[in-house]
């Protein structure tokens, strides 16, 4: 059994395996979508696979839709061309269910794959011609937060950009600029309306995606590169919208026991490939069966019936408000909190952390008594409920094999929003007091300590992927365990970076109590427990 084209010919076999198939007419799809394409999407990692690629399989099968997807990728080439292309654009979809079931369906939704290259003529035209089309609807990206960005971690312009943006639209370099030369290839082309869908797991992601494509239409048009209009064009929302979404699939890394069962069952050709950009691919994905994906209903080109698939749509006010409720309370915060104290506590597995009754009381502390009371109930789901299911079904699941190491990745980009917007909101209520405030400011005391790249045990760990590690490091390099160090001026220039927390955490109140904490963390070996076991009682 191979998955490409050839390999499952056979359908009967897979099927005996136990493996789902595409139902619809591929090669009839493919042929449709080239000619008419509605949907291509910027990013071609894991939760695409998983999550916006199934949804539109599941609506072929059911004949909902009669066209499939477009996969572009412009960070990591060799996902497409390693992993895409030797596949046919397959992948194998494993849902790892609660209960302890599996799932494992063939998804085959994708029927196109390109690398986003403007040095690839023959990708980059094809691109092009996809933008060119009026038939197109919808742009859609999942490239990390970071890859909005068009600064570094200091707050400088990227080189790629400056020279992107000085050079104009024919031929950049930096993701957003590429992205930017096909919008401007489109305006060039009539101008036809266009959504551009952020569906990154970031706080108004639609904003980001706004602010990046903007800033390239005005340097261009200033300077004369791009046709005068183009800057109208895609700050016009009659013209190209940036819909606001919230996602929400917990999708770790391919994981080697998966791999096992696919190979028991007899499939060949299932190896992952690590990049030499150190992504790592294959040509399966495992997720849990939980997804939310609630979108802006602002698609000036129109839009096929994507709620059919279960995707939800509303209005901006409720996406702020479900996007709040995740990101800022429900699920990211408990999530960064494992992912912290997992790693310092030598966990390889968020679900093994519920089993220990410290971190789990912890969570549940930040979320139903800290979290909680500032939420915004959105209407279309419960935020009680919601943490119920994060608490007791979503992230306890053995079967999941996520790493706390994954989710510490880019941490220091994550705490304004999963933690800061609480604080905020606090600071702002008449009816709360942030000095109530006790559990939080032990996950930014555990943040620090864990920069320290030193586990509880007095061992070095390596500290997972984060753009301001070369920044804040340096504050904690020189501390030992056992030290005795005045925590607030040491962690001061940590502590007062409103870009991190989201607030002065000295204007807040809350320094002395996360300096309190540090200092108690790095008292010795074992004390980052110890401190838990002080404060959180189960």
């Amino acid at each position: 059994m191979i998955l490409n084209e050839a390999g499952l010919k056979d359908r009967e076999k897979w099927e005996a395996a136990g493996y789902r198939l595409p139902q619809f007419d591929r090669e009839k799809v493919t042929e449709a979508t080239k000619k008419a394409p509605f949907w291509i999407h910027f990013g071609a990692g894991n939760i695409f696979r998983a999550f916006q690629a199934n949804v539109v399989q599941n609506l072929l099968n059911n004949g909902d839709l009669d066209r499939g997807l477009i996969a572009a990728e412009g960070y990591d080439y060799e996902i497409v061309e390693k992993m895409n292309h030797p596949h046919d654009d397959y992948t194998i979809l494993v849902t790892l269910k609660a209960d302890g079931n599996i799932e494992k369906t063939v998804v085959g939704s994708v029927v196109e794959s390109l690398v986003l290259d403007s040095a690839n003529e023959a990708q980059y035209s094809r691109l092009k011609e996809i933008f060119s089309n009026d038939s197109l609807q919808m742009v859609t990206f999942t490239i990390t937060e970071k890859g909005y960005s068009l600064t570094d971690g200091k707050g400088a312009q990227l080189p790629a950009v400056t020279a992107d943006m000085e050079a104009g639209p024919e031929k950049p370099d930096s993701y957003i600029g590429k992205v930017a030369s096909l919008l401007y290839t489109r305006y060039t082309a009539g101008g036809t309306p266009i959504a551009m869908v952020s569906m990154d797991n970031c706080s108004h992601n639609g904003d980001k995606l706004y602010a990046a494509i903007t800033a390239f239409a005005k340097a261009w048009e200033d300077d004369g590169t791009a046709k005068e209009g183009f800057y109208a064009y895609v700050t016009d929302p009659a013209k190209v919208s940036f819909p606001w979404t919230m996602i929400d699939k917990i999708t770790p890394r391919p994981n080697a026991s998966v791999e096992d069962i696919l190979k028991k069952d007899g499939i060949e050709g299932l190896d992952p490939v690590i990049t030499s950009k150190n992504t790592y691919v294959a040509p399966f994905v495992n997720a849990e069966e939980c997804e939310y994906l609630v979108i802006e209903d602002s698609f000036p080109n129109g839009r096929p019936a994507l709620e059919k698939g279960g995707l939800i749509f509303t209005d901006r006010e409720t996406v702020d408000k479900v996007e709040k409720m995740k990101v800022c309370t429900c699920l990211n915060p408990l999530h960064t909190t494992l992912a912290v104290f997992g790693c310092l506590l030598g966990y390889d597995l968020i679900s093994k952390e519920m089993s220990d009754p410290v971190l789990k009381k912890l969570v549940e502390i930040i979320g139903y008594k800290e979290g909680l009371p500032v939420v915004v109930n959105p209407g279309i789901l419960d935020p009680k409920e919601f943490i119920d299911t994060v608490l007791n079904v979503r992230v306890p699941n053995p079967f999941m094999p996520d790493t706390p190491q994954r989710i510490a990745t880019d941490t220091s980009q994550k705490l304004a929003i999963r933690f800061g917007e609480t604080i905020k909101a606090y600071m702002k209520s008449d009816d709360l007091n942030v000095s109530d405030l006790k559990y939080i400011p032990m996950v930014f005391a555990g943040w620090m300590r864990y920069l320290m790249a030193v586990d509880d045990n007095g061992e070095k760990f390596e500290l997972s992927p984060d753009p301001l590690l070369d920044t804040v490091c340096p504050y904690v390099a020189s501390i030992k365990l056992g030290d005795q160090i005045n925590a607030e001026e040491v962690l001061k220039p940590i502590l007062e970076n409103e870009a991190i927390f989201g607030v002065n955490l000295f204007d807040a109140g809350l320094a002395p109590l996360v300096c309190d904490y540090f200092t108690q963390m790095i008292a010795g070996p074992g004390a980052v427990r110890a401190t838990l076991e002080k404060y959180v009682q189960p």
